[in-house]
């Protein structure tokens, strides 16, 4: 009973992203310059450079076989492999995509962006406006279903987990092209849901509901920028009536089990209030260091790619102190403010 793994939008528009090569650029850069703050030239957002992003942190990175079942990995840890989180990005107008601000969802499978939302471009740019210049905006929901199934009444805490992993593989994916990423954890639930579509009942018939999750901002590092954590209702609630494209396809062959418990975990957890916070992030001076002195290790996307869970630990092989710390201060939450 397994669900189908890939949400997809029926009937909306759809841009393949390219397929780049490790070689081709952006090149990945060395796996420990991406914690040195100044070291990455950013990147300009564009739809090559979104490709990249996408592919670091939420893409498939290969495919497994047992038998006759067939299985995708990703850059993107999950429990069980079950993938319930599904990535939206909103865009101001690019070449390559729609010529309106939008909305859109990435498709894995295909690595391509589906243009769930035009949004008036007012209502959009006074959204856009409080960020930096060139900043976009990534989004993370949730398909219970597709814990629940197996797990039960786990699956809302496992699906927590797996919305942690893909923030610290955005992180990590924005950094290797000299982006800042943030999140807008003060955003309440339902102005994100309203952002997303994830309550327009008539797009989601007769398919798994998402749960609004957290929204980040991403831009090209640089100036100092104090930015607000999060999302003004108003611009959004505007937003949230303009031109809508596409349904959710069906996942599971059965009629999903309900589980009554997770409802009521969800809404005794939703987040209903704004804060009205802001955090300053320093400015980014490059750091003049001769190639190959410092970073000369492997890269961060050689790494990234090559990404599994440890499953079968020998008992014998170990690591340093310092090491294993170091390890331990590079997901602190603290780490994307350096």
């Amino acid at each position: 009973n397994q669900p189908n793994p890939f949400r997809r939008f029926v009937d909306a528009p759809f841009y393949p992203l390219p397929l780049l090569q490790p070689e081709q650029e952006p090149v990945s850069p060395a796996y420990e310059a991406i914690y040195q703050r100044g070291m990455i030239p950013p990147q300009p957002v564009t739809v090559r450079t979104l490709s990249r992003f996408l592919e670091l942190a939420l893409a498939i990175t290969a495919w497994k076989r047992a038998g006759q079942t067939q299985w995708a990995l990703r850059s993107n840890p999950s429990s069980g492999n079950l993938h319930p989180t599904e990535g939206y990005l909103v865009l101001p107008p690019m070449s390559g995509l729609s010529s309106h601000h939008g909305l859109y969802h990435y498709a894995p499978h295909d690595h391509g962006l589906e243009l769930r939302a035009e949004f008036p471009a007012e209502d959009a740019t006074r959204l856009l406006g409080a960020f930096p210049p060139n900043a976009c905006l990534l989004a993370l929901t949730s398909i219970i279903w597709r814990e629940s199934w197996k797990y039960g009444e786990r699956a809302f805490r496992y699906c927590h987990h797996d919305v942690g992993h893909a923030i610290g593989a955005a992180r990590i994916a924005a950094a290797t092209l000299g982006w800042n990423l943030a999140l807008l954890d003060g955003t309440d639930q339902a102005t994100l849901a309203s952002l997303l579509g994830v309550n327009r009942e008539e797009d989601f018939a007769g398919a798994e509901r998402e749960h609004p999750d957290c929204v980040a901002v991403v831009w090209p590092a640089g100036d100092p920028a104090t930015i607000p954590i999060w999302l003004d209702p108003t611009p959004v609630q505007a937003m949230s009536h303009g031109h809508w494209h596409g349904r959710a396809n069906r996942l599971s062959h059965d009629v999903p089990v309900p589980w009554e418990i997770i409802d009521d975990v969800a809404e005794a957890t939703r987040k209903t209030s704004q804060e009205h916070r802001s955090v300053t992030f320093p400015c980014r001076e490059p750091i003049r260091t001769p190639s190959g002195v410092l970073y000369s290790g492997p890269e961060a996307g050689t790494i990234i790619r090559q990404r599994r869970s440890a499953v079968s630990l020998d008992g014998k092989t170990s690591i340093t102190a310092a090491t294993f710390y170091r390890m331990l201060a590079r997901v602190m939450p603290g780490a994307e403010r350096q």
